[in-house]
């Protein structure tokens, strides 16, 4: 397997205060160091577990924007991320054609910060605020992620239909293929599927999990294949 951009992500313990934000985070008071060896690393968890803390982190800790984008990209709306960044030490090898932040919560700033340049929204597949949100979504990751690239993304499906989901594994898989890494934070089914990546359960210590073992699975499984039974139980609950 060719060597990839990020290897390991570490996890510096000394003088962190436990007790606050987002130290307290449970997955991140057990947490030392995780080995990086597929290409696809899918952060899994439920809500306020931790992964757009920890992709966030990642990105920061990588030169990228903490709202999305590129390392190029450096405007701001808000200053409301944590400091785990300073607390993280990536071993790195090699240099990626690109780096690229995308989280579906802050995508409008990004597509503003683009749309203000006309040349640069040529590169991105035209004005991006002329498309609904996850069609410019797919128009970024069709435009704008290259072979040999480093990407982040966090959440991603929150902007997308099943079927653009599909599609973007489609580009997912193409890309891993042509040497490309990514740090996915997700609970997508479809996303969690995909058959050549390494799922990272952060309910339990980041540990590595079968997708068919995820909670989000069977879930899903049981209320597909009977969804009006379970509303029943659901609602007499």
């Amino acid at each position: 397997m060719e060597q990839l951009f990020i290897n390991k992500i570490k996890f510096n313990r000394d003088g962190i205060n436990f007790q606050e934000y987002p130290f307290n985070i449970e997955c991140l008071r057990n947490f030392e160091e995780l080995k990086i060896d597929n290409p696809v690393t899918l952060f899994y968890g439920e809500n306020g577990v931790g992964k757009s803390t920890l992709v966030e982190a990642i990105a920061i800790a990588l030169g990228l924007n903490p709202e999305g984008g590129s390392n190029n990209m450096q405007f701001s709306n808000y200053d409301d991320y944590s400091e785990l960044h300073k607390y993280l030490t990536l071993s790195k090898f090699g240099k990626p054609s690109t780096k690229f932040f995308l989280r579906a919560e802050s995508f409008y700033n990004v597509a503003t910060d683009i749309s203000k340049n006309g040349d640069l929204s040529l590169q991105y597949g035209g004005d991006l605020h002329e498309c609904s949100h996850g069609e410019s979504f797919i128009k970024l990751v069709e435009n704008r992620f290259w072979d040999r690239g480093l990407y982040i993304l966090d959440e991603p499906e929150a902007a997308l239909s099943p079927q653009r989901q599909m599609t973007l594994l489609c580009y997912i898989h193409d890309l891993a293929e042509k040497g490309s890494q990514f740090i996915i934070a997700t609970h997508s089914p479809i996303l969690l599927s995909y058959q050549y990546g390494k799922i990272i359960d952060m309910n339990n210590n980041m540990e590595e999990i079968k997708y068919e073992d995820t909670e989000v699975y069977r879930i899903y499984k049981e209320f597909l294949n009977n969804p009006y039974g379970m509303q029943k139980i659901l609602f007499e609950k």
